[in-house]
Formats: C-alpha cells, structure tokens, sequence
C-alpha cells in the first residue's frame, strides 16, 4: 500500500518568480562556457612548460607524494585517485589516458613517467590501472624542480580547499620536444616532436642573439625527431611550419632489403609516427587478397622486446624489392603525413606561433622561473645570515648570555633582556633562545664565521644575477646545456629533401648495365651512388644538409667495403645503393639511405669509411683509439664481413683509410692536443690477424680522437677544445684551422707537436680532423657549420664556434681514389 505525502503549504506572502530567457541566448552562453572550458582547462597545453591541465596536474601530485626517480614504483590506481580527489574534477579514465601517453616510449620523444607493468604498445591498449605501477621519470624532476621556490604562480584548485600551480617551472622546452596534440571548440592542436639537443642549441643561440633569423635557428633544429625513428620526406613543409605556425611532412618507414634464404625481402625496422605493425599487417593483406599489390610471398612479424620491431616481407622471385617497396609506401601507413598546427596559450589566450616565438615564450618563462628563483634564494640566504650574525654576538659574550637568560623568569623576559642588552632583533633573540649547548663550542665559531662568509658571498652572487640581465641570461644558457647533457639523446629521424628510393616497377630494367659509377658515404651515414661515372670537379664536399666523408670509383654491379669501428670489413653490393642523378662536381646524398638500412651494424659500431675490394695494391691503413696503427695486406675473402684487425680490450678503430700508393702522410691527432704524422711506408705491412703497431705514444688518460691518410699538399688541420665533462655534441668548442705544413713530422710511436692551445675551462679536444683542403664541416643535424679562415700558429687556441662539429671532409676530388679518415662515424 502506498504511503501518503501532505503536500506542504505555502505561506500567504510567498510569491514566484519566474525569469522567461530566449533559448537562443541560453544556449550560446552555455556553449561559451563549454567551449572555454574545453579549451583552457582540458585540449590546449601552455606554451611555458608545453603541458595540459591533466598533464601538470600528474606531475605535480607525484611530485608531491614523493615519487621521483630515485623511489620505488605505487599502483597507478595510486596516483590517479589523488589527482582527481584533489586537482582534477573529471573522470578517472581521462587522468589514467593521460598518465599512459606520458610513459609510452612511442608517443613521447622524452618521457616524463616511468611505467612499470603493461602500458601498452603502438596496436594494444594498456592494462588497468590497478595492474600497473608508475613513477616521476628523470625529465620529470627537471620540469618540477625548485617549485617549492617561488617560482611559479599557485592557484585555488576546483574547490578552492587547496593550491595547484598555474604552470610548471619546466627546466627542458617540453612543448618543442614532446610536441602535444588535441582538440578543443573550433580549433585543435598538433605538434610535432624534436630533439632535445638540437632544441638546447638552438635556445642558446638565441639567447645569445636575440635577433637570429629563422634559417639561424634551422640551422640548429633542421626538423622534427620522431620518438619511432624513420625518415621524414621533404623539408619544405617543415619550414613553412617554422614560419607560420602551419604545414606538413611525409614521414616513412625505415625499411632496407636483405637476402633471406633464397629470397629478397624487405625489413621494416622504424615506422611512421603514430603507426602500429598491425595496422601495416592488415592493410597489406588487404591488398594481396584484393590482387592489388604483387610480389609479396609472404608477411612476418618478428617484433619483440629484445631486437625491437622487426615486420619482414617476403618478395617473390622476379620482382624487384626496390619497386615493390616504392608500392608499399604509395598504398600502406608505410608512409603517411604529418599535418603541423602549432597552437597553444601563450597569456592565456590561442595563438598560432612558429619556431622562434615557441622558442621565446619558453625563454621567457624561464628568465621569470630564474628571476623568482634568485630572489626567494637571496631572502633566504639574508635570513640565515640575520641569523648566524646574532648567533656571533651571542657565542662572544657567552657566559652573560647565559647569566641573563638563568636570571629571568620566563622566556619573554629573557627575550626582550637579550634584545636589551645585545642589540638583538626579536628572530635573532628567539633563535638564541632555541639554541643548543652543543653550538657553543669553539669549533661551532669557526663554522659560524665560515656560513656567515658563504652567506654573504650567495647573496652577492644572487644580487649580480638579479641585477645583470646578461647574467640571468647565461645563468639560463649554462642550465639549458645541462638539461641537454642529462637528458639529450642522438636524432633517431632521418631528414631527406626528397624520396631517394622512388622507383616504379616499370622503370627499373631487368638487367642492369655494369657501367663506372662513384660511391659516396656522407656523415650523416647516408649511402649512395651516382647513376654514371662523370668528370670529378673541384668542389663537392659538401650537401644540403651534410658532407661527404667517403668517397670511391667502382662499377654498378660491383662490391665495395665498408670498414668500421670494429675493425670489420663489410662487403656491400654497388647496386644495392640507391641512383643518384647528381655528379661527383655536386653529389647531394639526401637522397641516399642509412647505413642500418643496407649493413647490420652492432650496438655502437661505426661507419668509417669506404674502400675497393682490390686484390692487390698498398692496402689499407687503420689507426685506434688507443694509438696502434695498421697496414693491412690486400685480401678479398669469400664471405660477407671480416675482421682486418685484432683490437685490444677496450680498443677501436678510430680512422681506416685505403692507400693509393703506399707513401702518403699518415696522422694521429690526440685529446690532449698532440698531432703526430709519418709516412706510411713506415708502418710494415701485416696480415689480417696482426693487431698492428705503436703509433703514438699517449699519455696515461690520452685517447686518439682522429686518424687519417693523404697527400700532405694544401692539407689543412682543424681542431676544436672544450670540456672533456661535455656531453658530445653539446659543446661548440673553440675552433681553429691551421695549415699543416705547420707541423713537422716526427718519427712514429713518438709523442707528436702541440697543435692547440687550450683556454680557461677546456682540457681536451672534442674534435679533430685532418686533410685536404678547404675542409667543409658539419654539425649533428647535418647543417653546415662555418670554419674560421686558417692561420699560422701551429699550436695556437681557438676562436668560440656557431655550433658542434661532428664531421669535417675535404673536396670529394681529392680523395676518389684516396679514402678519407675518421669524421666521428656512422653509428648503426
């Protein structure tokens, strides 16, 4: 039976009030409000410190329960139920999403959490969050450190019981590095990831010149770095981007072909941003079963944990690979597009921005973050020194101190007496007070007098930084090289100005003709060949984007040698490189393909250089990093790879070279500025098990940083100084160019001359380089990086560099025929 409810009665005055609203209006201004919270509070990240609200808020509350990188892993559960009990008044899932995007190595180029447990892969969706475990990565710490200095501004969370920070201090450009992506209410973001290197070089050249121009600052970030590698296609997109804010690349799998059994295949290591193995599988199956694509026999996925991504597709015999993959790239994910919109808050307001104004709001930020920073640290310094003052006033009058504070009857009367007597503040007259018999002692004098002179000296120091724009400015210079050093990693994406494999299977004839051709190494370890064998110029050391650092005559259906750091030789097939319309007047190998797409390379081996597969002739010179040289006799095995060099523990091939006549000049150049060289005849030769002979003679902690053979005319030497605490790549260095007639030669396994001089805060050279010139160097990026004109002084110092050298080559004409040494290598 259903129980009856009295209706309440209303008292005689009560009177309604009904407000009547125009629909219209009512639903703009609620969708206003919609749209603004969309995009303020959820879609678009800050501009400062690159993150969204969910983003800052996981950070900050791991930060606050203590899970940086040096404690153990919580349940992810964990973290996410104090983020949206306390900042985040949205769904658990949506926090959760967030945390897993920031831990996938994948999607983020630095990643800011570190995950523990199934967080999923680029096809699969992670587990639950009551499975998995979490914690603050090591980038993390950077992008909340000194947060509890007054560094930022705090605002009251969504119910105003507690403070979260409006943004983050953020040591590392995150928004430039991570790159973001969302969708907000009538707009949508879409950033690209780079390298956080590059990103650092760029920022200090600005900071250093304000006024740079955007080809200034492509000099240093030529392009995106994408977390999967890869290669992007076409640069022209990317520079409009830099510009305007707006634009698009081609990115496309790492792929080379490889022999498997008796067949070609194809081998898919690296894959577009974004794109997962099962998502290439089906589309291709697809097509195979649709008799849209041919040639495929079949379709592996060997991906694991171990070897990484390994996708191999058989190729049926009779097709050519190199088509076939041209096919893959036109009709799968194997190739997709990047659509870039650089928008974010900058003042809390959308803004379109290009690379120089994303790079100047995060400066700005950080001149704020280090401005605040000084002057919380400049007030806390005065106020142990009020301290530790009183507490010297204190220590020399002891005993009537202690007479006075026995002699009063409560701790306020003490106060004032002490404030009385001593001319004490009320702060000092307190800690007084609250001190410890154990600090008066003599030996707690001297580290009085010894704090108070550290104190004075910290603020002196914080007042020259507040007070010195400049100084600020190279404050955050110096911090910005270390995050670089701490956190900076090698370009995994490959840059090409256009698709250098491009071939149609109706273009690619059965039978290849055998003709003279030239084979180039670059040193941005790009591989190719020039489709004919033209007249040799003069110039040609250089490419858009980097130089050439290897360069040999042979023939189309020919082999050549690739010698590496380990004192390997790898046999390589003409062919197998890709065509090049351009001449050895002009080679420009942006068109060519990655060392690791032609030869298997171990963890850490490098590409030196190239050399003929000759039966006779002088042989081959290599010298290491500990100062042991080698003549190699000639010998073609009959297999794919052989050693040319038994290498001591610890040893590696730093520079290897084929010698054209057996007299030319070999040199050593070593980290502490000793540059030895010898004629080659010199050195006897030896058989391929022989591990060579004393070189130079290096001091206890000195290291060979180049070796190379050539003709001693018009050589030049190039050198660079720095730091040896640097992390390579990072330091410009001072730079100098010296002709080397100005170094005798002296006898081998000698000590060599001096051929620089180091300055204040350099103790070692971090790059050196030697050969015909003009010599043409190149930065890690691959962009060019201007020399200084040569002088005189054998052994004189340097003048500061734009940017790192990593490669240096001569003109290609000087050394068909005639290999180059050691640039820094290819690694694999």
């Amino acid at each position: 039976m259903a129980r009856r409810t009295k209706t309440p009665e209303l008292p005689d005055d009560f009177e309604e009030h009904i407000l009547d609203t125009d629909i219209k209006n009512e639903m703009e201004t609620s969708f206003l409000e919609y749209a603004y919270s969309v995009i303020y509070s959820r879609a678009l990240p800050d501009a400062r410190d690159g993150l969204k609200p969910v983003q800052r808020r996981i950070l900050y509350t791991m930060n606050e329960m203590g899970l940086r990188p040096d404690r153990g892993h919580v349940k992810s559960a964990r973290v996410v139920g104090e983020v949206m009990g306390r900042l985040h008044p949205h769904g658990d899932s949506a926090i959760y999403d967030a945390m897993v995007r920031m831990a996938q190595t994948w999607t983020m180029r630095l990643p800011m959490i570190d995950g523990h447990g199934n967080f999923g892969s680029p096809d699969d969706s992670p587990a639950a969050m009551r499975y998995t475990e979490a914690r603050m990565a090591p980038a993390a710490a950077a992008m909340t450190a000194s947060i509890d200095e007054d560094t930022v501004d705090f605002k009251p969370n969504y119910d105003s019981r507690e403070y979260e920070p409006a943004v983050l201090p953020a040591a590392i450009p995150n928004l430039v590095v991570n790159g973001t992506t969302g969708i907000a209410v009538g707009m949508a973001t879409n950033m690209a990831p780079h390298n956080l290197v590059e990103v650092v070089q760029a920022l200090r050249h600005l900071i250093k010149k304000p006024a740079a121009t955007l080809e200034d600052l492509m000099r240093f970030i030529p392009g995106p770095d994408l977390p999967t590698g890869g290669k992007i296609v076409g640069l022209d997109g990317i520079r409009d981007a830099y510009e305007t804010g707006r634009g698009s690349f081609k990115m496309r799998a790492t792929a080379r072909v490889e022999t498997i059994g008796r067949r070609k295949g194809i081998v898919i290591t690296e894959l577009p941003y974004g794109v997962g193995t099962e998502k290439i599988v089906e589309r291709i199956k697809t097509l195979v079963q649709g008799k849209k694509l041919q040639g495929i026999s079949d379709l592996k996925d060997l991906t694991d944990r171990e070897n990484g991504l390994r996708l191999v597709i058989e190729v049926k015999n009779g097709f050519h690979p190199e088509a076939l993959l041209e096919q893959l790239y036109r009709q799968t994910p194997l190739e997709d597009s990047f659509g870039i919109n650089n928008v974010a808050l900058v003042d809390g307001q959308p803004r379109t921005m290009g690379l120089k104004e994303l790079l100047q709001v995060f400066l700005d930020h950080r001149y704020d973050v280090v401005r605040r920073r000084s002057t919380f640290r400049r007030a806390k310094a005065a106020d142990r020194l009020h301290l530790v003052e009183g507490l010297l006033v204190a220590i020399l009058d002891i005993d009537e101190v202690i007479a006075l504070i026995r002699s009063s009857e409560n701790s306020e009367i003490a106060r004032e007496r002490l404030m009385t007597v001593f001319d004490l503040s009320e702060a000092q007259a307190t800690y007084i007070l609250d001190m410890q018999l154990r600090r008066l002692t003599k030996f707690s004098r001297i580290e009085l007098d010894k704090e108070a002179e550290e104190l004075r000296r910290t603020i002196e120091e914080l007042d020259a930084i507040l007070g010195d724009d400049s100084l600020l400015r190279t404050v955050v210079s110096d911090e910005l090289a270390e995050v670089a050093k701490t956190y900076g990693t090698p370009r995994r994406t490959v840059l090409l100005e256009s698709a250098g494999t491009a071939v149609t299977a109706s273009a690619v004839p059965l039978e290849v003709a055998d003709d003279p051709c030239f084979a180039f190494l670059s040193s941005g370890g790009l591989l190719a060949r020039t489709g004919s064998d033209e007249p040799v110029g003069s110039g040609g050391g250089r490419t858009n984007h980097d130089v050439v650092v290897s360069a040999v005559r042979t023939t189309v259906r020919g082999e050549i040698g690739v010698l590496t750091s380990r004192g390997r030789l790898l046999r390589l097939g003409v062919l197998d490189l890709p065509a090049l319309p351009a001449s050895a007047n002009d080679p420009n190998l942006q068109g060519g393909l990655p060392v690791a797409e032609m030869l298997t390379l171990e963890p850490g081996e490098r590409a030196l250089a190239l050399c003929t597969l000759a039966a006779d002739g002088p042989g081959l010179a290599l010298g290491t990093r500990q100062g042991v040289v080698k003549r190699v006799n000639p010998e073609v095995l009959n297999r794919d790879e052989w050693e040319v060099v038994r290498l001591a523990d610890g040893d590696e091939v730093v520079g290897a070279c084929e010698l054209v006549t057996g007299t030319e000049t070999l040199c050593f150049v070593s980290a502490e500025s000793q540059l030895l060289h010898f004629s080659a005849d010199a050195v006897r030769p030896q058989g391929r098990s022989g591990g060579g002979i004393a070189g130079i003679r290096l001091g206890a902690k000195d290291r060979v940083v180049f070796f190379g053979a050539f003709d001693p005319d018009d050589a030049v030497v190039v050198t660079a100084s720095g730091s040896s605490t640097a992390l390579p790549g990072t330091e410009p260095g001072a730079v100098k160019v010296a002709p080397f007639s100005e170094y005798p030669a002296k006898g081998r396994a000698t000590g060599g001359v001096r051929c620089h001089r180091f300055l204040k805060g350099e103790d070692a050279l971090v790059f050196a380089w030697a050969g015909p010139g003009p010599a043409r160097a190149a930065a890690a990026s691959g962009a060019p990086v201007e020399l200084p004109a040569p002088t005189g002084r054998r052994d004189g110092s340097g003048v500061p560099g734009s940017q790192p050298i990593v490669a240096c080559a001569g003109p290609v004409s000087a050394r068909l025929g005639s290999p180059v040494g050691d640039t820094g290598g290819v690694e694999g």
